[in-house]
């Protein structure tokens, strides 16, 4: 099976990619790097040309009102190109409980561009996934000052990026779902406990200070961004991980 990865180059699409190849599949990357680029356009007729599946893991620059821009032209340039070529199944990664937090721009723009790939002709499959590992510590350097670190309380479930890679290319080669896949690590923890946790295990000696107001994730309420109760749980848990 031939699989166009647009934003291929990138920490997801670099493994679906070689997940993809190893079991003996077809994978292509592209991206800006390659000459492709799904905003403008450029390249992307070319890149998504003689594919049976075009997965889709461009990611807007800023996580601001203008997320929006970026998710709604890419995925229109996308969706008319794949249309055009016969593409029989297009793959795009969100979040989990993307649409419980309409306070959030880029999660409103998740959300519209998931909309737009549902509204479209071509079979379709959605893998929504929660917070990745791999962004805790940049999650952590938004509300860090000096000595301290300010996290909310609020309930996540980190995945891996190695496990999400897997989902995705799993996905991609099966039938289209025409709905969503939720997928999650095994884990439930406070974002404030997940902090402490890492500033633990790096021997970092700041502190964590829980501020429900503090950052991005202050905006969420309740548990909506842990897996619901059909998700797809993946193995890796954050302290293995992090070890």
């Amino acid at each position: 099976m031939k699989v166009a990865v647009i934003g291929g180059t990138g920490l997801i699409g670099s493994q679906v990619v070689t997940n993809l190849n190893a079991s003996g599949h077809e994978a292509v990357p592209h991206s800006p790097s390659t000459g492709v680029d799904s905003v403008t356009g450029e390249g992307l007729a070319a890149a998504v040309a003689d594919a049976d599946v075009v997965v889709n893991l461009t990611n807007s620059p800023t996580f601001d009102a203008a997320s929006a821009d970026f998710f709604r032209t890419s995925m229109d340039n996308l969706v008319a190109a794949c249309e055009k070529s016969g593409v029989r199944h297009v793959v795009i990664l969100s979040i989990v409980g993307a649409d419980q937090v309409p306070e959030l721009d880029y999660y409103r723009a998740k959300v519209l561009q998931e909309d737009i790939l549902k509204a479209g002709p071509i079979p379709y499959s959605i893998v929504r996934a929660t917070q990745f590992m791999e962004f805790v510590e940049a999650v952590m350097s938004w509300t860090a000052d000096g000595d301290t670190v300010r996290l909310p309380h609020t309930p996540v479930q980190p995945i891996a990026a190695a496990d999400v890679a897997r989902a995705v290319a799993d996905v991609a080669v099966g039938d289209p779902l025409n709905g969503v896949l939720d997928i999650a690590g095994p884990d439930v923890l406070p974002l404030d406990e997940l902090g402490r946790i890492t500033l633990d295990a790096k021997g970092d000696g700041r502190a964590v200070v829980t501020d429900d107001g503090a950052g991005m994730f202050a905006a969420v309420r309740g548990d909506v961004l842990t897996a619901p109760t059909d998700a797809r749980i993946a193995p890796t848990r954050y302290r293995d991980w992090l070890s």
